[in-house]
């Protein structure tokens, strides 16, 4: 499972180093190969073992293409779907498209989703987080159903 924030910096040729608390488990799992695609909800990527995302695949190939929002999630997820493998210093490279799509400059923040990695522009992300916490803090004090469920 992979937990945490890290904010790193993407370098001149849009190489991110994966955090070294990740590496030895990415090698476990995958032996280093990810998959990079966009996140149709929010403008971030997602980032998977590919283990992981072998799983995502087999849920998107059962959507049926004559649903029109499963189309599209096939269409987005699977068609800027990028394989990426961890080079020596752990590093992969952030597709130009992705990286556009993200709006991700020279700072990403990463942040551990259990079975995947978000990655968010930092400045983006601290925009996002920050509406966020405030539309929590409108809804009267009270926490929706969702956080109820959860045991905090």
């Amino acid at each position: 499972m992979f937990r945490g924030f890290t904010t790193l910096s993407v370098d001149s040729k849009g190489r991110m180093a994966i955090p070294s608390r990740y590496r030895e488990r990415l090698m476990e799992l995958a032996d280093g190969a990810l998959v990079l695609t966009l996140n149709p909800l929010d403008h971030s990527l997602w980032l998977y073992p590919l283990t992981e995302w072998e799983l995502i695949e087999a849920k998107l190939a059962a959507l049926s293409d004559f649903d029109r929002q499963s189309r599209r999630a096939k269409q987005m997820m699977r068609g800027y779907a990028c394989d990426c493998q961890l080079d020596s210093q752990g590093r992969i490279l952030l597709p130009v498209e992705l990286r556009d799509y993200a709006s991700i400059g020279k700072q990403v923040v990463i942040l551990g989703q259990g079975n995947k990695f978000e990655l968010w522009d930092e400045t983006c992300w601290k925009q996002q987080r920050d509406e966020w916490l405030q539309e929590v803090g409108n809804d009267n004090g009270q926490p929706s159903d969702t956080l109820k469920t959860l045991s905090l």
